[in-house]
């Protein structure tokens, strides 16, 4: 009953007691027996009367409630999953694209960080639970987790929103969007691509010339670069004679099973040996043997800094963040990293941002010539069973505005390189005076790139998801095994889920 009604049903029943009891006290048994004849009969009126507004209250409430309680906008609500990002500019650059576009349309959104090693497996749960995201946006997922989603039919087909812009992008990035589904037998667009990185070193500056060193010096050819970082260790440890706490270490190359900055520089090092492991169509090529033997050696290659002590003991354990923080606090001279995130954690410190710190491209391949870069690609995707399909391509178009993404490039500090190629020529990805992004420019403009082999087959997702590569480098250094038996042993583990995708 409405409240208010009710509130006076009973105080008017509470008077009419009241009045019975008032004549009790006062008149004969037969006046008391008219009265409460009459009494009763104002109940029933009453009653009745109270009951009919009741149950027309009852009948229009719902109806009434819902204009009140409704919010003024009639738009819907996105769910949107993102990884976190190393810096809180960066997420509140993509925070505010948010709220603009929420202005704009009237749209609401949910946006929801997780890491970047957490949202893959998330999403992946979302979707058996039946209640996924409209939009997820990962790092990882482009390497672990996208192909294979696109090819069960669980990503829904973007490509009206890339088609409008498709001028815009390059051959390449267009390619690594280009996904199969086994559910509609044919190759779509699956994915908007965001921003793109590929992997430098950084370095220190000041620790060369503090033992009597320069850039000038870093050697160009493959096996003179490394053997540079080992003496510069050796120097400064001569100098410093600390104990093994504070000890300064050469390289900063990732040992673990956790870290999928293992996976991408263990792929790097396999390109800079020549090592194709997928053909043209996207088929292994593990029997042959010098991709065995170019396994085995770069293997051997990589785990002999780590034997030899030029490389921090805890590299076994470390997660994606911990060669950035190691470098940053002056216990690595330097450190391969797939993204901007260092220079942009020193970038209020312009001392240390123009001058201290160094960012350099790889040296010459073994056989002389120059490096090939794998990129890494940040993609949105959306998940084919989520709601409010046509409001997330519309969010997804706004996204990729040259103009919108270029805000949120700059924003986070420059940490990705754009995608869209009327943003390269800007001043802000060209300027000379930035020794960080510029050199980022330049690689992945004029130098010559890759994708990972997850655009060629999705099987080699989980290869990378489950690290393989990670798990071989760790049973070297770890269990003490021979890049031999390492080596064997990925190589049955990729078969083994090449011939279980099929």
């Amino acid at each position: 009953m409405n409240i208010v009604f009710k509130r006076k049903f009973y105080q008017i029943i509470k008077y009419f007691k009241h009045q019975q009891i008032f004549h009790q006290n006062h008149n004969s048994v037969r006046k008391q027996t008219q009265l409460r004849q009459k009494l009763n009969r104002c109940y029933v009126l009453i009653a009745l009367i109270l009951n009919l507004i009741f149950i027309a209250c009852t009948h229009t409430s719902k109806s009434d409630l819902s204009s009140v309680i409704a919010p003024a906008s009639t738009g819907k609500t996105l769910k949107i999953w993102c990884d976190k990002a190393f810096t809180v500019e960066e997420d509140e650059a993509l925070q505010q694209i948010v709220r603009n576009w929420e202005k704009q349309t009237g749209n609401k959104v949910k946006l929801s960080f997780y890491t970047n090693d957490e949202l893959p497996q998330k999403t992946q749960r979302a979707i058996q639970s039946g209640n996924p995201p409209n939009i997820m946006m990962g790092y990882n997922a482009e390497t672990e987790l996208n192909p294979r989603l696109a090819w069960a039919g669980k990503l829904a087909d973007v490509s009206d929103v890339i088609e409008p812009v498709k001028s815009f992008f390059s051959e390449g990035i267009l390619k690594a969007v280009y996904f199969y589904s086994n559910v509609t037998k044919k190759q779509s667009y699956y994915a908007v691509p965001i921003h793109q990185g590929t992997i430098h070193i950084f370095y220190w500056r000041d620790l060369l010339q503090q033992v009597g060193r320069n850039e000038s010096d870093i050697p160009k050819d493959w096996d003179g670069f490394w053997e540079f970082w080992k003496q510069v260790q050796d120097d400064l440890q001569g100098q410093q004679k600390q104990d093994k706490k504070s000890k300064i270490y050469g390289l900063g190359f990732p040992f673990s099973i956790g870290a999928s900055d293992t996976y991408y520089l263990f792929e790097q090092i396999l390109e800079a040996y020549d090592i194709q492991l997928l053909d043209a169509q996207g088929q292994l090529r593990l029997d042959e043997l010098n991709v065995r033997q170019g396994i085995v050696k770069s293997l051997d290659w990589y785990t002999k800094f780590y034997q030899q002590s030029y490389v921090p003991p805890d590299a076994i354990k470390w997660l994606n963040p911990d060669n950035n923080r190691k470098l940053l606090n002056r216990a690595l001279v330097m450190t391969p990293n797939v993204t901007l995130s260092i220079p942009v954690a020193v970038r209020q410190d312009p001392n240390t941002y123009y001058k201290k710190l160094g960012t350099m491209e790889f040296p010459n391949k073994p056989n002389g010539k120059s490096m090939r870069y794998l990129v890494t690609l940040k993609e949105a995707v959306l998940l084919a069973k989520s709601q409010n399909q046509k409001i997330a391509k519309d969010f997804l178009a706004y996204l990729i505005r040259p103009e919108v993404t270029e805000k949120y490039l700059e924003a986070a500090g420059g940490r990705h390189f754009p995608v869209m190629k009327p943003v390269w020529q800007n001043s802000f990805w060209t300027n000379p005076i930035d020794p960080h992004i510029s050199t980022v420019t330049k690689t992945l403009v004029a130098g010559e790139t890759r994708f990972y082999y997850s655009i060629q087959n999705p099987a080699y997702s989980l290869v990378l998801a489950e690290n393989v590569w990670g798990k071989a480098l760790n049973r070297i250094v770890v269990n003490h095994i021979t890049p031999e038996q390492a080596a064997d042993e990925a190589i049955a583990r990729i078969k083994q889920i090449f011939a279980q995708w099929r």
